[in-house]
């Protein structure tokens, strides 16, 4: 979705209950034979908490009925995986980072809606399961730090190029050409037409002679005034602001390089005589227009408890009951969506190209006004998208072009990541334990 998310949003159902479990005191892991298979920066990994996901990627793959992983490979992926998890909890919380309590009882909220349960019977479940509370709020937190600390030092290392923001809006057919509208005064000596060279070389000194005064320092006006033949000489032959598209090509072309408050060093001629011009004002302004989308979506948020498989499947039955018109849109997702916007019915209000993550945005652009999208997977989760109107509006180029900004950065913000994440476990300490004799 948008950067103006809060992190703690994206985090909230990062930790489900099954995954929480492994977080249970260590006298219980004792009584499994729990034990310690990796230090990272003072943080310990232990094998439930890798036997654990192990075993979850495993069902996955089976729920989808391609070939089974090697186990030793997935176990392999699965630690690493968490090794990184530990570096970057260890830098956020050395960095200062810090989750204040109302923010954590927010999350632990949405981890119950996430169950479809309270937060009272979530502590309930947590207690029937051996979990300590305190150790669920506390690995709660280091979600919701990673997330933050995550954005901030990834989105510093994305590097956008203006030539790479001309590119995408090229390719998107996004027109972002700057117009200009201009005050030209001007000062005409008029030629009749069919006079022999004896009359426009007269006529072009006369001209001159203007142009060589105002270029002295004289008045323009005072010299319009005396000199002019055209119909604004009266009003010191300003012709008064208008669009580039408005005024003779000739007199455009003339005075692209002339600043406001300038005049041509040449005369100018035209059909109709010489002409002396000078730029009273230069606006630029942008004639861009965009489509704009009103939608709204439902978010279902993956995590150790809830795959992107089981996301996809709740989500297509809620597309089921919206099609057959046993449930409105909006209802479900006030019930059931696990983000901000779903006290108001899913409402994402209007927003520009651009602004959604290129996942979002994609699925949404071929929807008809109405529609509802199948289940569409992002960084954030899975959604159910239906637009509700569509709209023309103009916009500055500068504004189109931040836009197509924040889709290049959201496209590089999965290898920025890989990066960064590389370069900190390259600067933990990291200590790989054998298993107990």
């Amino acid at each position: 979705m948008t950067e103006s998310l809060n992190a703690w949003r994206r985090a909230a159902l990062a930790l489900a209950l099954a995954a929480a479990a492994v977080t249970a005191p260590a006298q219980q892991r004792e009584r499994n034979g729990d034990y310690i298979v990796a230090i990272v920066n003072q943080e310990a990994v232990t094998a439930a908490e890798l036997e654990t996901r192990v075993q979850r990627v495993l069902q996955e793959a089976a729920r989808a009925g391609g070939p089974q992983p090697a186990v030793e490979e997935v176990r392999k992926r699965v630690l690493d995986d968490l090794i990184e998890e530990r570096a970057v909890v260890t830098y956020a919380r050395d960095s200062g980072m810090r989750v204040e309590e109302p923010e954590l009882d927010r999350a632990v909220q949405s981890v119950a809606a996430q169950n479809q349960i309270s937060a009272e019977q979530l502590r309930a479940r947590l207690r029937a399961e051996g979990i300590d509370y305190a150790r669920f709020r506390a690995n709660l937190r280091d979600q919701i730090m990673i997330e933050r600390v995550r954005e901030r030092e990834v989105y510093q290392r994305i590097r956008i190029t203006d030539g790479e923001i001309d590119r995408y809006l090229a390719q998107q057919n996004i027109a972002t050409q700057a117009d200009v509208e201009l005050n030209i005064a001007q000062i005409l000596v008029t030629v009749p037409e069919g006079g022999d060279e004896s009359v426009v070389a007269a006529r072009k000194a006369r001209a001159e002679q203007a142009l060589a005064r105002v270029r002295k320092g004289e008045d323009f006006t005072a010299v319009a005034r005396e000199i002019s033949e055209d119909s604004n000489k009266e009003r010191g032959g300003v012709i008064g602001l208008r669009p580039s598209a408005r005024l003779p090509d000739l007199f455009v072309e003339a005075v692209r390089d002339v600043p406001a408050g300038e005049v041509k060093p040449e005369l100018v001629r035209s059909g109709a005589g010489f002409h002396v011009l000078k730029v009273v004002e230069r606006k630029e302004t942008t004639a861009v227009r965009v489509t704009q989308t009103h939608a709204r979506h439902i978010l279902v948020r993956t995590s150790d408890q809830v795959s992107p498989e089981v996301a996809e499947r709740r989500l297509a039955d809620f597309r089921r009951q919206i099609a057959a018109g046993q449930r409105r849109f909006e209802d479900i997702a006030r019930q059931y969506s696990e983000d901000g916007s779903a006290p108001s019915g899913g409402d994402l209000g209007w927003f520009s190209p651009g602004t959604m993550v290129p996942e979002f945005e994609d699925a949404m652009n071929k929807l008809p006004v109405g529609g509802v999208s199948e289940p569409v997977q992002s960084r954030f989760g899975v959604h159910l998208i239906q637009v509700v109107e569509r709209r023309e509006v103009p916009v500055e180029a500068r504004q189109v072009r931040e836009q197509a900004r924040n889709v290049l950065r959201e496209r590089k913000f999965d290898d920025a990541y890989n990066e960064w994440a590389k370069d900190l476990r390259d600067r933990s300490y990291i200590e790989f334990r054998e298993p107990p004799v």
